[in-house]
């Protein structure tokens, strides 16, 4: 039977505050564990909750941006439920009555497809606790720094039909929520992280099948791989003839297996009720357009202009705006040196193989944008060759931190004596003494077929390079020696 893969993503996304969506306890990561757990995350007896404004300017920030629905009216709902890094007993979200609702955004595939994802809604609520099982030997700690750190989830449509096109979805929210600077996307540290609802149908059928739910998974890599396992699972299953149970599962990557974590609950299940601490959210129009007022330069809208007025190509576009911090430092390489074509060239060849093989991501580069530019302008005006530039290049990436030959890129080039001689009289110089050392060649260059000087001029090219220690200008070497033979022949 030929069956048919239908997934839909829930992704929470730490909005960064810096404190929590309902105290005034530090959203700050790292910290010992539970010392930023106030009385209010703690959820003793007698304390009230006080809603944290800035969390919900980013709430309507991120509608805006995906041009969904802002809801002028949301109210806080409890989710009940026991679980040991919850000490409340329920969470504090939003169920009928979410502060965004449908939007949608356009994902890009490795074909350079374009297919739009709607999304169901977004609602605020609050972050559990952790749960730590490695440094207890029977027994499991419970940090609630995380408690109540204040989170949008991000519900989408279950439209995506395979594992490509979920991670295309993933890293598209990725890069409009850190764009916007409402999250800082570090999946590493949990600040981003995704459900992956997955089942199967067969093909033509219009109901859905039975679906898992894989859950927390934290980077793009584990959620290509978590949803294809989990495809396979449930294909192995049904072709037996057996029934796929409602659950939530957990990816564990170092066996590349999922595993049942707990039967998947309904919301009935969570007595979902109205938070009688919490007052209805109300907003109006001004509201919604002062914060439309903020939006930034979107990842989409970046793409265009640096193909419409910059000439690049859709793909390397795409590629340079994939996240913020790598556009802006394309764009400020690119406005030093001036070249918008030669800095993409240099931004996504040299650059990015280097950031790839020291593992590194552009946050951690040891070459500044202002420092890449000042040598990719040194190419343009010919001081360097591009062979030089990357010894240059190399020279800048391996300087000793405070280093202050980084400072100055025309200093470190004469440092390095990659400086190319482009003064037109000392190449001719060399050039005659070249001609004048190997008089056969020249009368070999003489008396052969017009149509095969061309590639002997490559030997005189050579000895000219040798003589001036690879310091001549290549362009002008050939330029100089062209014309001499040809005033011999």
């Amino acid at each position: 039977m030929e069956w048919e893969v239908v997934i839909g993503l829930e992704i929470h996304a730490q909005l960064a505050t810096k404190s929590k969506i309902f105290s005034g306890s530090s959203t700050a990561f790292g910290s010992e564990a539970n010392t930023q757990a106030s009385l209010v995350d703690l959820g003793l007896p007698g304390v009230l909750p006080v809603f944290n404004a800035e969390a919900l300017a980013m709430a309507v920030k991120f509608g805006c941006a995906i041009g969904a629905d802002v809801n002028k009216v949301s109210v806080f709902d409890r989710k009940n439920y026991f679980y040991p890094d919850s000490p409340k007993g329920y969470q504090t979200t939003q169920l009928h009555h979410p502060i965004v609702g449908m939007g949608a955004i356009d994902i890009t595939l490795d074909d350079g497809s374009t297919r739009t994802i709607n999304v169901t809604r977004a609602h605020l609520e609050e972050d559990a606790g952790k749960s730590l099982h490695e440094d207890f030997q029977g027994m499991t700690g419970i940090d609630l720094n995380r408690a109540g750190t204040p989170l949008i989830e991000i519900v989408s449509e279950p439209e995506m039909r395979n594992a490509k096109e979920a991670v295309a979805y993933f890293k598209k929210m990725h890069s409009i929520v850190t764009y916007l600077g409402i999250c800082d996307g570090d999946l590493s540290q949990g600040s981003m992280r995704c459900d992956c609802n997955v089942s199967l149908r067969p093909k033509g059928q219009e109901e859905f099948g039975t679906r898992t739910e894989i859950k927390n998974v934290n980077s793009f890599r584990f959620v290509e791989q978590a949803i294809n396992v989990e495809i396979e699972r449930q294909r192995d299953i049904l072709e037996d003839g057996g029934v796929i149970t409602q659950e939530t599962r957990l990816f564990d990557a170092n066996k590349m297996e999922t595993r049942s974590m707990r039967s998947k609950e309904v919301a009935n299940d969570y007595r979902y009720f109205p938070c009688p601490d919490l007052l209805p959210i109300v907003i109006d129009d001004d509201y919604i357009a002062a914060i439309t007022d903020t939006l930034p330069e979107l990842p989409d809208a970046k793409k265009q202009r640096f193909m419409d007025e910059q000439g690049l190509s859709e793909y390397d576009a795409r590629v340079l705006t994939a996240t913020r911090e790598l556009a802006t430092y394309f764009e400020e390489t690119a406005e030093k040196c001036g070249d918008f074509k030669l800095a993409a060239n240099w931004v996504m060849g040299e650059l990015s193989a280097a950031l790839n093989k020291n593992e590194v991501d552009i946050q951690g580069c040891p070459i500044s944008s202002s420092n890449l530019g000042a040598m990719i302008a040194r190419i343009k005006d010919d001081t360097i060759s591009g062979k030089g530039a990357k010894s240059v290049f190399a020279a800048l990436w391996n300087l000793e931190e405070g280093d202050k030959k980084g400072d100055d890129v025309d200093a470190l080039i004469d440092s390095l004596g990659l400086k190319q001689v482009s003064d037109s009289g000392a190449i001719e110089g060399i050039v005659d003494d070249v001609l004048a050392n190997n008089a056969s060649q020249v009368e070999n260059y003489i008396s052969a077929e017009p149509d095969k000087r061309g590639k002997m001029v490559g030997f005189f090219v050579g000895q000219v390079m040798k003589a001036s220690k690879g310091s001549a200008n290549p362009g002008m070497v050939n330029k100089v020696l062209k014309q001499k033979l040809d005033e011999k022949c």
